[in-house]
Parts: C-alpha cells; sequence; structure tokens
C-alpha cells in the first residue's frame, strides 16, 4: 500500500508578475528539499508543446510526499504560510489565482 501524496500547485501571477512570482517560487525549492518526507519539490513553467496543448495556470509546483503527515508538516510550517500570506492572500501579492490539489496513486478500492 501506498502512503505518498502528491501534490500539483498552480498558480496564476498577476500581469507582469510572472518571473517574480516564479523567482520567488524557486526561492522555496532548496529548504523544503531538506524536509523530512519531500521527496519531490519542483517549480516549474508552462510551455507550449503541440502534444499537450491544455490549458493550466502558467506556473506549477510538482511535489511527491512520503505520506500525508509529512505533507502537512510542510504546510503548516512558516515558510509556506507566509509565502500563501504574503503572496497570494495580500492585495498587493504576486498571485492572481492559485489551486492546489493531492492525489494519490492507489485505486479507490484498494484496501
Amino acid at each position: 500500500m501506498s502512503s505518498l501524496v502528491y501534490c500539483i500547485a498552480q498558480f496564476k501571477p498577476r500581469p507582469g508578475k510572472e518571473k517574480e512570482l516564479f523567482a520567488v517560487l524557486q526561492s522555496l525549492e532548496p529548504n523544503t528539499l531538506r524536509e523530512e518526507g519531500c521527496i519531490q519539490y519542483r517549480v516549474t513553467r508552462h510551455i507550449p508543446n503541440p502534444y499537450a496543448d491544455g490549458s493550466s495556470f502558467p506556473i506549477a509546483f510538482n511535489e511527491i510526499w512520503r505520506d500525508a503527515e509529512s505533507f502537512a508538516k510542510h504546510n503548516e510550517g512558516p515558510r509556506i504560510k507566509e509565502f500563501f500570506s504574503r503572496y497570494c492572500l495580500a492585495e498587493d501579492g504576486l498571485a492572481e489565482e492559485w489551486n492546489v490539489c493531492v492525489y494519490t496513486d492507489e485505486p479507490e478500492d484498494f484496501s
């Protein structure tokens, strides 16, 4: 049974703020990769490709965590709370919208 937690966190920057928001998100990587339970934590930006032409926010984190507890501890930490407060929730924040979702690799009926 897998306990891995997969997270996709997408961000839509305010107009003209994509480079700045991407840089801020990149700055979260080094310390997060040192957190217990972090397997992967990589910020990416959407690029055009004829084989993958779906719609998406321009910036996305691809995360893998050992378990739900590690993921929760990460999100409850001061660095992530400060990021959302300063860059997402603040009226002058860099993110216009964001969408954070978690996934499992287990089938629904797995026991």
